[in-house]
């Protein structure tokens, strides 16, 4: 399964963190985000990536190369000086990334979710991971029923950032810029996309303070 690291953001809330650096690069624990995934994928299994870039794209792909220093296969899918959003991303990627289903991780979070297991996760156009609410997301995103995920309005979880999409449900989508949510809200309503609720350790990296943070409680161990 192919991976595709969403890296093209262009981190405005980080202020002066991200001037002159791509989020992406943005370090905790001594290592850039962007390469905490890289090592965990490859650590379970993963080698082969698709990176999209944008903003200060450049430096990404300095820092990154084609990937083997981690032992892994880098391809990049350069978006230029505008970046699409989370759709439009993902789908200039897909002659990149083929027929086969394949996972998305967005480049800002930091988790110790098992990615192995999203291997088989491929019944349904779309499989997302859900976490507890987090300080900045109370009202959350999605419900989630016996493995469905809903719009209810009952209990609802954020979605983390992770998930797999099958190729096919852009489809019905043309190059551009668009996002992902109302395509995912769209496939909820036919039925289209399955979930998992994660309870484990999970960090969307947004904001100078939760970067800190998180340094904090990695150097601590």
């Amino acid at each position: 399964m192919k991976v595709m690291i969403l890296a093209a953001g262009r981190g405005e809330r980080m202020g002066a963190l991200t001037k002159n650096c791509p989020k992406p690069l943005l370090k905790v624990a001594g290592r850039a985000l962007i390469e905490h995934h890289l090592v965990t994928l490859k650590r379970q299994g993963f080698t082969e990536f698709v990176i999209n870039v944008a903003y200060l794209g450049e430096q990404i792909k300095a820092a990154l190369g084609n990937g083997e220093q981690w032992g892994v296969h880098i391809e990049y899918s350069d978006e230029g000086e505008q970046a699409l959003e989370t759709g439009g991303g993902i789908f200039k990627a897909l002659p990149l990334l083929g027929k086969e289903p394949f996972l998305v991780v967005n480049a800002d979070v930091w988790t110790d979710f098992p990615f192995a297991s999203l291997r088989t996760k491929v019944d349904k156009g779309i499989h997302l991971v859900l976490v507890n609410n987090p300080e900045h997301n109370k009202n959350g995103d999605f419900c989630i029923q016996d493995g469905v995920v809903r719009l209810a309005d009952k209990e609802r979880y954020t979605y983390s950032g992770l998930g797999v999409f099958n190729p096919d449900v852009f489809k019905q989508h043309s190059s551009g810029v668009f996002p992902l949510a109302p395509m995912i809200r769209q496939l909820i309503t036919k039925d289209q996309v399955s979930g998992e609720l994660y309870g484990g350790e999970w960090v969307d990296v947004g904001t100078p303070d939760r970067l800190a943070d998180l340094n904090v409680k990695l150097q601590q161990g």
